[in-house]
């Protein structure tokens, strides 16, 4: 799904960008994909996106 119209952002994108280039907060998404530096509606939804990606990446990690 689309998250940033302005840039084309696809939600797959911003995981993609999380889970390779350690992507964790909206000014490093911004760095790699332009995410809300348009006009600024999918800022929300772009930060869910981190958010959700780590925790579900963090619950598959093994603890040592």
């Amino acid at each position: 799904m689309y998250v940033c119209m302005c840039y084309g952002v696809t939600d797959s994108q911003i995981r993609e960008a999380v889970n390779t280039q350690g992507v964790g907060n909206l000014r490093e998404l911004r760095a790699h994909l332009n995410v809300g530096s348009q006009c600024g509606k999918c800022i929300q939804m772009a930060q869910q996106v981190i958010d959700t990606t780590i925790i579900d990446d963090s619950l598959f990690k093994e603890v040592s």
